[in-house]
């Protein structure tokens, strides 16, 4: 099942995308107009190398997982825009609006 959902974040909002995998975790990923925070299924040498913004978080099942996880890593366009390792996720996101 693959669900899309609107992330509202004050007078923005960004895109929630949720897919169901066999036999795994499902990948989760909330894409702001700037860039995107992702579950651990990004590579993180694939974005760097397309020096896209994007940020990891790592365990979590549920938009509001990764809006509460912990940022585990971050592109260099990323960190450029004020996002670290540590920040929450829905702290990325506000970035990335």
């Amino acid at each position: 099942m693959i669900q899309v959902a609107p992330i509202k974040m004050g007078e923005k909002s960004a895109t929630g995308l949720r897919v169901e995998l066999p036999d795994s975790p499902p990948l989760v990923a909330i894409i702001g107009e700037k860039g995107f925070v992702m579950c651990g299924f990004l590579n993180m040498e694939v974005a760097e190398r397309l020096k896209v913004a994007a940020a990891t978080v790592s365990g979590v099942n549920t938009f509001e997982d990764a809006l509460q996880a912990p940022i585990k890593a971050a592109t260099s366009k990323a960190q450029a825009m004020g996002i670290k390792p540590g920040m929450k996720g829905m702290d990325a996101l506000r970035l990335l609006l």
